[in-house]
């Protein structure tokens, strides 16, 4: 293998290309970003660089001479790819050829449909959306969040943290309830009401209003709720269209075996666009937070220089944390495999508490809420006896 080709210049590309170092390969390494900005940390940019307290040079992920095994070539895109031949068309007119390819494209966010061109509704993905964000922020009275996931709450508690009055619409019964479960989520519901988040439940969003500008949000139960800046926070879709016809076969993203090889020899996939298979679940799911990336990028460089005889490790739960507020929220496992969920240690009333939740008398998640220490052990016997699906 001479030429590898990593499409993708975020987290999970660079560690693969990282992995793919460490692991032995010498070769030619080119690494393909879209955006024009070496590899950075998303994480912080709903929290820390929305808030003015840290910088862009904070978010970097790398120095600038710390990769001298790797080609750059940033701000440009990959258009097209024929698989079989690993070809890959560049949005400069540009092709390049290679003996592995890895794709690491991401996913984009859902944008809300008829606001195409109004100012003052966001998303939060890129920098170039927190920088756009940020600035509209900082002249504002009053934020709209729409969908209370992991971006809408965080954003929401930045937000309110800066001083703005603000409502968060989530079309369901609360925020987070699809992966923490309603009980859980109704906990934390209160942590943001108690520091004057305004919470919506139930209602759908059915127009945001204003000419030029965004001014409002109209609601299914025909609320409208005067606004001076809207963020959508409702999911994103794997970046794939540009696959489509390479040959690979795709669904909820570029699907993969266990190990992130694709359905074609030499092509791996990893990060948020990629779909691996689940062997304890029996089908494909995509997992859309940092950790996974850090521990599928090892595995998906394995695949692609043993040419898919590798075999992985079993994999380990998923794992995520988010910071809101003064509150760290850390969660592993799967709240849906759940019979019960109880409180274990603390108090949700209090904001420090952690929930362990069973599927008869096994634990197959844990909750923990500001409750580092007693989370990092339980996490740690999660992962030396892996989930299993029930």
């Amino acid at each position: 293998m001479n030429t590898v080709c990593v499409v993708g210049a975020s987290l999970a590309g660079l560690l693969t290309a990282r992995a793919l170092r460490s692991q032995g390969y010498g070769g030619r390494l080119v690494v393909i970003g879209e955006e024009p900005h070496r590899p950075y940390d998303r994480p912080p940019l709903s929290k820390d660089f929305l808030k003015g307290a840290i910088g862009e040079a904070d978010l970097a992920l790398e120095g600038e001479d710390e990769e001298p095994g790797i080609e750059w070539r940033l701000g440009v895109a990959a258009t097209r790819l024929d698989a079989t031949a690993r070809r890959l068309t560049l949005s400069d007119g540009t092709s390049l050829a290679a003996d592995g390819v890895v794709i690491a494209t991401g996913a984009s966010a859902r944008t809300l449909p008829g606001t195409e061109g109004l100012a003052g509704v966001h998303t939060l993905r890129t920098l170039d959306d927190a920088r756009a964000l940020r600035a509209d922020l900082g002249t504002a009275r009053r934020l709209v969040v729409i969908g209370g996931g992991f971006i809408g709450a965080e954003v929401a508690a930045t937000a309110r943290e800066l001083g703005l009055d603000v409502t968060l619409v989530e079309s369901g019964p609360a925020p987070l309830a699809g992966v923490i479960g309603l009980t859980m989520a109704q906990a934390l519901a209160g942590l943001h009401e108690q520091r004057g988040v305004r919470l919506v439940r139930g209602v759908q969003v059915t127009e945001v209003t204003g000419a030029d500008r965004a001014d409002g949000v109209r609601l299914s139960d025909g609320t409208h709720l005067p606004t001076d800046v809207v963020v959508a926070g409702i999911g994103a879709v794997p970046n794939i269209a540009w696959l489509r016809g390479s040959g690979l076969e795709l669904g909820d993203g570029v699907l993969c075996d266990e190990g992130g090889g694709t359905s074609v020899p030499g092509v791996v996939a990893v990060g948020d666009c990629a779909a691996w298979w689940d062997p304890a679940r029996g089908s494909h799911h995509r997992i859309e937070h940092w950790t996974g990336a850090r521990q599928r990028s090892v595995v998906a460089a394995a695949s692609l220089l043993s040419g898919g005889t590798a075999r992985p490790e079993p994999a380990r739960p998923a794992y995520f944390w988010s910071d809101q507020f003064d509150v760290k929220i850390q969660f592993i496992g799967h709240a849906r495999d759940a019979d019960t969920v109880t409180v274990e240690e603390g108090d949700p009333a209090g904001g420090s508490f952690l929930a362990v939740y069973r599927r008869g008398d096994r634990p197959v998640a844990v909750l923990g809420v500001n409750q580092v220490r007693l989370f990092t052990r339980w996490r740690r016997h999660l992962e030396t006896a892996p989930v299993q699906a029930g």
